[in-house]
C-alpha cells in the first residue's frame, strides 16, 4: 500500500483512487449539478427578460394610449403573454362589434369567451415558465441520498480494508473515508443550489402568474366597460 501523504487527500487524487462505484456516484452527481446549473442560469435570464418586457408593456398601456394602438404596436405574433392576451381580447371584442347590437345574453357570452381565452393563455404561460422546475426538485431531493449511498459504500470499503490487512490504523481507512465524505460533499453541492433556486423560481413563477391574472382582470373590466357604454 502506498504511503499516505497530504497529496493523497487532494480532490483529484481522491477521485482517481476511489472505488468504481463511488466514482460513478461522483460522476452522476457532477452531471446532475451541471444540469441543474444549466436550468438555473436559463431561468434567471428568462425571468429577468419576462419581467422587464412586462414592465415595459404595462408602462405603455398605462401611458394613456388606446388599447388598439398598443396591440398593433406589439406586432402580429408577440412573444410575451401580455400583448397576446390583449390582442386576443380585442379580437373577440371586434368580432362581437361587427355583429351589431348584442343582447344581454350575447354580451355575457362574449365576456365568458374573453375570460376563457385569457385563462387559457395564463395557463399555457405558467406551464412554460415552470418548465424545468421539476428537474431542480429531483436534483434537490435525490442528490443527498445518492451522495449518502456513495458514503455508505466508501465506509464499507474502509471496513473491508481493515479486515484484509488486519490493521486498524487510521492510515488504512482514511483514504476510503475521504472518498465517502467527498461523495457526500458532491451530493450537497448539487442539492443545495437546486433546492434554493427551485424555491426561488417557484415563487417567481407564482408572482408572474399573479401578474398575468391581474392584467387579465383589468383587461376584462375594460372590455366590460366598453360593452356597457355601447349598450
Amino acid at each position: 500500500m502506498d504511503a499516505v501523504t497530504p497529496q493523497s487527500f487532494d480532490l483529484v487524487t481522491i477521485f482517481m483512487n476511489a472505488d468504481w462505484v463511488v466514482k460513478l456516484v461522483m460522476i452522476g452527481l457532477g452531471v446532475a449539478s451541471l444540469w441543474s446549473w444549466t436550468i438555473i442560469l436559463d431561468k434567471l435570464v428568462r425571468f429577468t427578460a419576462l419581467n422587464r418586457e412586462a414592465d415595459r408593456f404595462e408602462d405603455t398601456v398605462a401611458a394613456g394610449r388606446s388599447l388598439e394602438e398598443v396591440a398593433q404596436d406589439a406586432g402580429e405574433r408577440p412573444t410575451h403573454a401580455l400583448p397576446r392576451m390583449l390582442q386576443g381580447a380585442l379580437k373577440e371584442w371586434r368580432d362581437a362589434r361587427a355583429k351589431g347590437q348584442a343582447t344581454e345574453g350575447q354580451t355575457a357570452f362574449l365576456i365568458a369567451r374573453i375570460d376563457r381565452h385569457l385563462d387559457a393563455t395564463i395557463a399555457r404561460e405558467t406551464l412554460r415558465v415552470e418548465n424545468g422546475l421539476g428537474a431542480l426538485a429531483i436534483v434537490a431531493t435525490a442528490s443527498p441520498f445518492v451522495g449518502l449511498f456513495g458514503t455508505v459504500w466508501g465506509i464499507m470499503q474502509s471496513f473491508q480494508a481493515i479486515a484484509i490487512q488486519k490493521n486498524t490504523s487510521l492510515a488504512i481507512v482514511a483514504p476510503s473515508i475521504a472518498e465517502a465524505l467527498f461523495a457526500t460533499a458532491i451530493g450537497l453541492v448539487a442539492a443545495i443550489p437546486a433546492y434554493i433556486f427551485y424555491n426561488a423560481f417557484s415563487t417567481a413563477a407564482g408572482k408572474y402568474a399573479a401578474r398575468l391574472e391581474g392584467f387579465a382582470d383589468d383587461l376584462s373590466t375594460a372590455i366590460q366597460r366598453r360593452l356597457a357604454e355601447r349598450g
